[in-house]
Formats: C-alpha cells, structure tokens, sequence
C-alpha cells in the first residue's frame, strides 16, 4: 500500500495538476494536506489520511480551514459521492481532489450537508457568492 501512496506522488509530483497542490505532512505518507484551491482566491487546507486499506477504501478527506459551501459542513467533512459510496480502488488521490476541485466550483444542494447554505444556493445566488467571499477573506486568506 505504501508502494502505491509513493508511486502516486511521484505522478504527482511529475504531472502536477493545474487547480490545485497537494503533498504528504512532513515525512508522514500516509497524511497529505491540499494547501491550494481556488475557491474565491482564498488557500483551504485539507486533511488528507490514508487507511491501511487503501486503494480499496477512499482516503479520509476533512477541510481544516472554515469554508461556507452546501456540501461541506462546520467540521469540515465533506458530501461527495466518490469519498464514499462511489469508491472504487482505481481510483486515485487526483480523482480525489478533482472531484473536491469540482464540487468547490459546482455545488451539489441535493447532497448538502447544510441545508441552510443548500437553501440561499438555490434561490439567492449572488447572497452565496457573496457570503462565500466572505468568509474565504475571513478564514481563508
């Protein structure tokens, strides 16, 4: 497992994505942090930690920087289909983090974990958009 964890940052680090970076936590492998999105310009981290199971279970991935988005709650955990129910094991930490990428700039209310902001997403856009800022320029930047 710590084979495929390394062969994929080496990919990472090769090709490395457009949108987003990404690296292990000091020398630990098996914990990444995602220190740049582009979410309204503002810098989200993530906790990103392998279990012993993986590729066969998806990586736990919570955000640790406050974000105001349907899909992400107050602790950070996130709704998004391929962290869970539509795992499948070749899948790999760039579909993991293009599928957030994704979500960030897509929200998906009807998998929202905070109705509220779900709510305001659907009927008051520019209310979220503005909200959003808000709070990127508070805790994200």
């Amino acid at each position: 497992m710590a084979r495929r964890i390394e062969k994929e940052l080496q990919e990472f680090r090769l090709n490395p994505p457009t949108y987003y970076s990404c690296a292990p936590i000091k020398d630990d492998i098996f914990r990444w942090q995602a220190p740049d999105t582009p979410y309204s310009g503002g810098t989200f981290l993530l906790d990103i930690q392998f279990s012993m199971d993986y590729p066969l279970r998806p990586p736990k991935v919570l955000f640790t920087t406050l974000i105001y988005h349907p899909n992400i709650n107050i602790s950070g955990v996130i709704s998004n289909s391929i962290l869970n129910n539509d795992w499948l094991s070749y899948y790999n930490i760039t579909t993991v983090l293009m599928s957030i990428y994704s979500m960030m700039i897509d929200p998906n209310p009807v998998e929202s974990l905070v109705p509220e902001i779900a709510h305001v997403y659907i009927i008051d856009r520019a209310r979220y958009n503005a909200t959003a800022r808000e709070w990127t320029r508070k805790y994200a930047m």
